[in-house]
């Protein structure tokens, strides 16, 4: 017998960027944990077909997936927190359902109809919905029981009509036992006061009742706990019962969220509502969050990573990197702090114009443990990464480069190591007399949107190498890519003679994927984004190498046969994870409350 499939939709209301993503994952996440399968699907209103062209001060990070697709970066939470893998159908988008739509009304399929927004578009938006839930997203490629809707946007939104439109229609056809709404909103306390208010929510939950969506759970975002008055006065004005208002306050550690709506009783709620049977078993999964989030609030050592690169200024544009940093940092008991740079300020111009700048920059580069450059388009800051790497280099320090990275590597060591000054990538210098990065041959220059290498990718390692130890001594490994250049081959012997190896290539042997420098405690670079595949309890191993080498631990990781001492590994699946155990391998000072 088939069980119907459970739709959760997730809205938003009063403001954007509220913390519907973590919240969509977070209630995944806790039901993943009762033993159910679970998949997600992200709604975004916007025109674009998809994110590939956006500068990520837009909307943060482009996020890569298996199959090339190139979407919103909340479709990583999901594969971080469910440890499932989407494809790019899991992301829609206004313009992928007009665009759909209009190619069916050109091929004829509407006979003649006037195609409208009512009953065409909401039509597509509900088939596009219940075709991608079925996907399986799991390794065992089980068909999903769950899928969490997120609507990007805020209730009432010109853009994002549509869409509601769609779900008040979806609620009676799929009928009411199969669909709930949680409504994300905001609780601001204005600081002359420090009372909570309620009336935006009151507002933004009437707008969407005048849609016709009735929210089953109203989650509140607030800096504090919800007091129990304001919790009341919510459920009267919205309609709601106490149990039905959820308190999700600021916290430590994102990891913390899933335990915060189980504790609520999210579980319970929803399995009664949608009629979901669940066992009250002990949730193995959720015992490896707390431990998280635990171990999280309670490491002593810290390690630093200057973080290299031209999209500083808003911390989402390197979302998964951070992401990845933190979860190789957890692995390994450190805290992470990690220093932003703009690699313009490490220019010798911004020495004349701007001095104090420049020094500031320098002093956070040379006080970081490790240096990191992520990957990233255009020229703007290309010669400060440059001058970044020479550092590292040079200072034997850590160093990780990723996509263009690894490319500025490869230009840096070819002008200060093989006295070729002109060694350039073709992207910034199509003259270059030395190209040693050069645009690929699939690669069209006359459309920017899906042009590039993208997607999952097979990179085989050739002999012996840190990196190919990091990774369990692999002979291969499947990383994503996202890129349009790549490392000239018929240069490679230069490097090689020189020390600088290229340990990793593709299936055909012609691009280069994987750099090392032999002579140096850890300098990687690495064409794929292995980032995007990183997760809490896995974290990615060029990410590990070098947290492990900023903290000086990398020489012992690896004679022990690639094994973290026994307090920086989790407890196994049973459950019997002892926190106890763990705070005295510790070795916390006397009289040291627990913060668990």
């Amino acid at each position: 017998m088939s069980r119907m499939m459970k739709y959760i939709l997730v809205t938003g209301g009063v403001i954007s960027g509220i913390g519907k993503g973590i919240i969509a994952s977070s209630v995944g996440t806790i039901l993943k944990s009762c033993g159910l399968h679970v998949t997600a699907i992200k709604i975004d209103p916007y025109i674009n077909i998809d994110a590939g062209t956006f500068s990520p001060y837009e909307h943060g990070e482009v996020f890569v997936l298996d199959d090339g697709g190139e979407v919103d970066l909340d479709l990583g939470n999901y594969e971080r927190f469910l440890d499932i893998r989407l494809t790019r159908d899991n992301n829609l988008t206004t313009g992928k359902i007009y665009q759909s739509v209009i190619n069916k009304e050109r091929r004829g399929d509407y006979l003649g109809k006037t195609v409208q927004v009512v009953p065409h578009i909401t039509d597509a938006i509900q088939e596009w919905v219940v075709k991608q839930a079925k996907v399986p997203v799991d390794d065992d490629q089980v068909e999903p029981q769950v899928c969490v809707i997120e609507l990007g946007g805020t209730v009432g939104d010109i853009e994002s009509m549509p869409f509601v439109e769609a779900f008040r229609q979806f609620q009676f056809k799929v009928k009411r036992e199969n669909f709930c709404n949680i409504h994300v909103s905001l609780i601001p306390q204005p600081s002359a006061t420090g009372e909570q208010k309620t009336k935006p929510t009151q507002n933004s939950v009437r707008e969407l009742r005048g849609l016709g969506l009735s929210p089953d759970l109203i989650m509140c975002r607030c800096a504090t706990a919800l007091e129990n008055s304001v919790k009341e006065k919510i459920s009267m004005f919205c309609h709601v019962e106490p149990k039905q208002v959820i308190c999700v306050h600021d916290v430590s550690s994102i990891y913390r969220v899933p335990l915060l709506l189980e504790d609520q009783g999210v579980v319970g709620y929803l399995s009664e509502r949608l009629n979901m049977p669940i066992e009250a078993k002990p949730r193995k999964m959720l015992t490896k969050w707390k431990e998280m989030s635990d171990r999280s609030d309670r490491l002593l050592e810290q390690c630093s990573i200057a973080l290299v690169g031209k999209y500083t200024k808003f911390s989402d544009s390197y979302a998964s990197v951070i992401k990845a940093l933190e979860h190789s940092a957890l692995a390994i008991s450190h805290r992470l702090e990690v220093k932003y740079i703009d690699s313009a300020y490490l220019e010798p111009g911004t020495l004349q114009d701007e001095p104090v700048k420049y020094h500031k920059a320098w002093q956070k580069l040379c006080s970081a443990d490790g240096i990191l450059v992520p990957g990233g388009f255009g020229v703007r800051g290309t010669e400060g990464k440059i001058h970044a790497i020479s550092w590292a280099r040079r200072q034997k320090k850590p160093f990780l480069g990723v996509c263009l990275g690894m490319q500025l590597a490869v230009c840096e060591f070819a002008r200060n190591e093989l006295g070729w000054a002109d060694a350039n990538s073709t992207e910034f210098q199509p003259e270059s007399e030395h190209p040693v990065v050069i645009d690929m041959p699939e690669h069209n220059p006359g459309q920017m949107g899906g042009t590039m290498r993208l997607g999952k990718r097979r990179t085989l390692f050739n002999g012996t190498s840190v990196l190919r130890k990091l990774y369990g001594d692999a002979e291969y490994v499947e990383e994503r890519h996202r890129h349009r250049f790549e490392v000239n081959p018929e240069l490679k012997n230069h490097f090689e003679d020189k020390g600088f190896r290229f340990v990793g290539q593709d299936v055909e042997g012609e691009r280069m994927e994987v750099i090392e420098l032999d002579d140096h405690p850890y300098f990687v670079g690495v064409q794929y984004h292995p980032e995007f595949t990183s997760r809490p309890i896995k974290p990615s191993p060029p990410y590990l190498g070098l947290l492990l080498a900023a903290a000086g631990k990398l020489q012992s990781y690896l004679q022990k046969g690639c094994r973290l001492s026994p307090r920086d590994t989790y407890s196994d699946r049973s459950g019997s994870s002892t926190p106890d155990s763990e705070i005295a391998d510790l070795k916390l000072p006397a009289g040291t409350p627990d913060s668990a």
